[in-house]
């Protein structure tokens, strides 16, 4: 099977929505319609502290969960959304979607398509106003 393509030698794929902002990380695997939730983990279910969610070994260890989940659901392989806070706020993911692709390829989930899903606005609500200095 060529990488990238999920369809054609009936392995079920299915898609690993990864939201990573700078607060927390959160992986939900859905089928590929999107309707169907398979396996979801967010940071605060793996680790104690607050400001230790969005670290990657939080996510590490998320990834890790899903993977055990995703291969009893009977999933081969994953199409990976990344997410950041996106809007008005900033753009980029946070530090958890780089380590939550890499533990998932380790597991041995094969990885289709990765793929930047954050919104961007089209000039919509006005930004806040500047510190003055």
């Amino acid at each position: 099977m060529s990488q990238g393509q999920g369809q054609g030698d009936g392995d079920n794929w299915g898609i690993a929505h990864v939201y990573a902002s700078f607060n927390n990380t959160l992986i939900t695997v859905t089928d590929q319609t999107g309707a169907e939730t398979i396996a979801k983990s967010s940071g605060g279910a793996v680790v104690n502290q607050n400001r230790d969610e969005a670290s990657p070994y939080a996510a590490m260890q998320m990834a890790e969960g899903i993977a055990e989940e995703v291969q009893a659901a009977g999933i081969a392989g994953l199409h990976v959304r990344v997410r950041g806070p996106g809007g008005n706020q900033q753009t980029n993911p946070g530090p958890g979607a780089q380590a939550t692709i890499r533990a998932l390829a380790r597991a041995g989930i094969e990885i289709g398509r990765i793929e930047d899903v954050t919104p961007i606005p089209h000039d919509g609500t006005r930004a806040p106003k500047s510190s003055g200095f």
